[in-house]
């Protein structure tokens, strides 16, 4: 428990400081956001403003986790290195998109087969090793097998698993990124889940296969590796993006580009994934899971009918063209995200307990 304090408040702090000096190195060396003419009008205003946020709270995250295990004297764990590289590396594709942005003042930075490329390179390295460093129990960082709650169903085989983990990273992280087109929307959602997965963790330290009280019954542990060290890094992702909202909401002093973006979404697909929650993952990321099928709709129907079904996709565009307020989209858009973290909560729970 004081491994998650500690990493929650420490992120927190260090987004909270770090932050307004990156906006300040950022802004001097005129790393701004490029806006695109057909946007809402309302965007124009944001031209200039720095944007590689993500840096701040993925720098924060490494560090609150490191500091958390230097003051608590606990190792570090496979799971928890694993995550961490998964944001890490996705980060840094990420990165890679917004300085060409930056350097070249265009709307697209890498190109869409290199930004694949080197999301596939990051999502397969994580897959692969994944599966390695079994413990004394013969339990590696991730299962074979699908799983909602817990591991369900068969064992997929290592072309399967790769494949799946694959198709997890690159729908959230391109979901996050799809989401984060208004000030402080991405990230307050994201605080969200993380908080959801904070819980999750703490729930299934209680419940693991691996604490000898659950022995007493065995029917009702979880086969979960290192589930606290994945609250940790959960906690630690809430707090720094907590830290980072107080600079991002509207209106925004920075942006977190596709650095942040891409790094949360690998982070969130790296907890489902570890935790043995990845199909629970698209209830408790609703949000993003919704602005991502109103892209899929809207192109659909596109190419299909010549017609648009909204007046501009992502979805949060469309409320904002039908004369919605930035912050009224905002604002409705994070209800429905916690709805989606408290119902997916509840129904962790009540699948756990019915079986």
């Amino acid at each position: 428990m004081n491994q998650i304090l500690f990493a929650g408040g420490l992120g927190l702090l260090l987004t909270l400081i770090g932050t307004p000096l990156l906006i300040k190195l950022l802004a001097r060396k005129g790393y701004g956001q490029f806006i695109r003419d057909d946007g809402p009008r309302g965007h124009h205003g944001k031209r200039g403003t720095p944007t590689m946020g993500g840096i701040a709270f993925i720098l924060a995250t490494l560090a609150a986790y490191g500091l958390t295990k230097a003051i608590t004297g606990e190792d570090v764990t496979y799971p928890g290195l694993l995550v961490l590289f998964l944001m890490s590396g996705m980060g840094l594709v990420g990165f890679l998109d917004d300085y060409i942005k930056i350097v070249k003042q265009r709307s697209l930075g890498l190109r869409a087969g290199a930004k694949m490329s080197g999301q596939l390179i990051v999502g397969i390295l994580f897959a692969v090793l994944a599966v390695q460093f079994a413990d004394e129990r013969g339990q590696t960082p991730a299962s074979m097998r699908l799983s909602f709650v817990t591991d369900f169903g068969w064992t997929m085989g290592p072309v399967l698993f790769i494949m799946w983990s694959l198709f997890m990273i690159l729908a959230m992280s391109n979901g996050v990124n799809l989401t984060d087109g208004l000030d402080g929307l991405a990230t307050g959602a994201s605080v969200m889940v993380f908080g959801g997965y904070t819980f999750i963790g703490l729930f299934q330290v209680q419940k693991t296969c691996a604490n000898a009280m659950t022995m007493i019954d065995p029917a009702s542990c979880l086969e979960v590796r290192a589930p606290l060290d994945l609250a940790v890094i959960a906690s630690a992702l809430m707090g720094s993006c907590f830290g980072f909202l107080w600079w991002n909401t509207s209106p925004a002093k920075i942006f977190m580009g596709d650095t942040g973006s891409l790094a949360l979404g690998g982070s969130l697909a790296g907890l489902a994934i570890c935790s043995r929650t990845e199909l629970l993952l698209a209830l408790l990321g609703g949000l993003f899971v919704l602005v991502t099928l109103s892209v899929v709709i809207q192109v659909g129907s596109f190419k299909l009918s010549g017609k648009r079904v909204f007046r501009m996709a992502p979805l949060q565009h469309h409320f904002e063209l039908k004369g919605w307020s930035e912050v009224l989209v905002v604002v409705r858009f994070w209800t429905i995200q916690g709805i989606c973290v408290i119902v997916g909560l509840g129904i962790f729970y009540t699948a756990w307990a019915a079986a």
